[in-house]
């Protein structure tokens, strides 16, 4: 089976977020049958029409090849407001334009995320699944990630120092392969 390719998006641009830490505790967890990349997003310009009829800046260009180049995505973000990040709406919405050339169809996605309070990132996941269906990007239902990151839970290397939180993020990295292993089965052409 070769290496399925996954884009890690996490909606944080600090170097010490939970969102980080639990990004690199998810990939820690992952099958040597996934390979990670973390595209940069926090230098991408605000998303502008007018900016947009004169071409791509190069840095969503740089974007585009690197999405268009993976066989799924892994959000992880943080709530702001009880919706995503700013961040993660500006990348989102450079990559679903122009119209009709959508880059994130038909990409499958799983999302997480991690804050210090006891919702976890609730209302920020389902605002995102309501804007991954309009992007038409296939989105894996469960099991769902609204972690409460207590001090000491995930180091900033992703080393998880709880036992049950290992085991259910491994449980859900396991769904992840499968869930990204299907579509690209499904994405391949047939043989005749």
């Amino acid at each position: 089976m070769r290496t399925l390719r996954i884009a890690v998006l996490v909606g944080s641009a600090r170097p010490g977020s939970l969102n980080r830490s639990l990004a690199a505790a998810m990939m820690r967890l992952a099958s040597e049958d996934l390979s990670f990349a973390v595209p940069l997003i926090d230098d991408l310009p605000l998303f502008d029409q007018d900016v947009l009829a004169a071409g791509l800046p190069p840095q969503v260009r740089r974007l585009w090849t690197e999405i268009d180049a993976v066989d799924g995505v892994l959000i992880v973000t943080p709530e702001h407001n009880r919706s995503i990040t700013a961040l993660l709406k500006n990348a989102l919405d450079w990559l679903s334009r122009p119209a009709g050339a959508n880059a994130w169809t038909g990409k499958p996605v799983a999302i997480a995320g991690a804050s210090a309070g006891r919702l976890g990132t609730v209302a920020a996941q389902q605002h995102l699944r309501a804007i991954l269906g309009y992007l038409d990007m296939p989105t894996m239902g469960q099991p769902e990630v609204y972690l409460t990151l207590t001090p000491g839970l995930i180091t900033p290397d992703g080393e998880i120092t709880d036992a049950t939180t290992k085991a259910f993020l491994l449980g859900y990295m396991q769904k992840f392969h499968r869930w990204i292993r299907h579509h690209a089965k499904a994405a391949e052409p047939a043989q005749a």
